[in-house]
This record gives structure tokens, sequence and C-alpha cells, in this order.
């Protein structure tokens, strides 16, 4: 049996270590499967790449694609994880509230604190009509449906840039300062109202973003105005 011999480090560059080390331990990728695919290792057959080389890197570029994926799955998870939580603070503050006032306030510090909106605007459609108080509108629907029918016929949220008019309606004397907005149409049996969130900033609100958590929040809302209004009658 031949005398397996050392390898000193002080005479030998590191490269020269690794080899001899392998050479000394064949078995070192079998216990070790995991580097193989970090590792560039070539089969040349008369210059060509071979089938082999080939297949490892259509491998490592696979691993690399399903690890982009995972990363930006684990995003999306965390944005979700985080929305929820601010969607289930405002959904209790509005079941929570008593009066209109107090739905409003919850509205108010919910989307400008937790959702990073700038103005918020809560629009409901009756026939007595009342002065703009705070963020609060009450007008008669047939008026928003002669300025702005497209916002009160839509059944989902809208998200993006709006037309003057259609500023001016939701949002008064801030109307110039809104530059992106969301409006949400308040549904229960019909069309109660709108709530509209807007932004100073272009891009904020943008008509390709999610709006699942807005609608939510939009359902949740007109079921509470429901039941307030139910009980002042």
């Amino acid at each position: 049996m031949s005398e397996q011999k050392s390898v000193n480090p002080a005479t030998h560059s590191p490269e020269e270590q690794v080899v001899a080390y392998l050479k000394q331990h064949p078995d070192f990728f079998s216990t070790h499967p995991q580097l193989l695919n970090t590792l560039h290792i070539p089969h040349q057959v008369g210059g060509a790449v071979s089938l082999v080389e080939r297949q490892a890197a259509v491998m490592r570029q696979r691993n690399s694609d399903l690890q982009s994926q995972l990363h930006e799955l684990v995003d999306a998870a965390r944005h979700n994880d985080l929305q929820f939580e601010k969607t289930k603070r405002l959904v209790l503050a509005m079941v929570e509230a008593h009066s209109l006032d107090e739905v409003v306030v919850a509205l108010d510090e919910g989307l400008c604190q937790d959702f990073n909106g700038d103005v918020t605007r809560l629009i409901l459609f009756q026939d007595d009509r009342l002065e703009v108080q705070g963020n609060l509108k009450v007008l008669p629907l047939s008026e928003a449906e002669s300025k702005v029918a497209d916002l009160v016929e839509s059944d989902w949220a809208i998200c993006g840039s709006l037309t003057d008019e259609q500023r001016q309606f939701l949002f008064d004397d801030r109307a110039p300062s809104v530059l992106s907005a969301a409006v949400i149409p308040l549904v229960k049996g019909h069309t109660q109202g709108l709530l509209a969130i807007g932004s100073f900033e272009a891009n904020y609100f943008h008509s390709s973003m999610g709006t699942l958590f807005l609608n939510y929040v939009g359902e949740v809302l007109s079921r509470v105005l429901y039941r307030l209004h139910r009980r002042s009658s």
C-alpha cells in the first residue's frame, strides 16, 4: 500500500494545495455534491462543448432563475402581509365607529398614515344636501352622475390620473395638488357614494396597480355606512 504524502502549505501555492488535496481525497465531491452546482467543469470534445457541459450550464441557469422567482415570491408575500395588517387596522377602526364623524376620522388616519395618501374625501349620495364638512361631502346622486358618471357607475376601484373635472368634483380646493388618485365606489344594494384617496405624487396611484385591498375596504365601508344610516333613520 502506498503512503499518501501530506501537503505542505509553505511550499505550495493555493492552487497546488487544492490539486494535492483532491488527489488525496478522490471522493470529495461525492460527499459535497452541492459544490458541483457552482463549479465550471469543461468537457471539451475536439474543441466543441460537450452535451454534459451544456446540460450543466442549463441546470445552473435554471437554478438561478428559480432562485430569482423564489425571492420575488417572498417579497410579494411580505408586501401582502404588510398590506393586510394595514387593512385590518383600518377595517377594525371603521367597524368600531359609532358615528359618521368617527368613520371619517378613521378613514383619514388609516389612509393617510398607513397607506401614505395625502388627502381623502368621503362623498355620500343623499337628496338632503349638506355643506362640505372636513373630508365629508354630501350631495344628490343625480348631481354626481352629471359630472362624474364613469366614477359613479364603476364596480371596481379606479386608480391613476383623473380629469380636471373629476379632481375638482372629488377634492374641491385641494384638487390642483392631487396628481394621482384612487376612487372606490361604495355600493350596498344601491350606490351610496365614493371614497377618494389623493396623492401629490403623479405615479403613486396608477392604472396597473392591484386594487384587491382597496375594493375590500370599499365593501366594508359600504356596510358600515349602511348600518349607521339605518340606525339614524
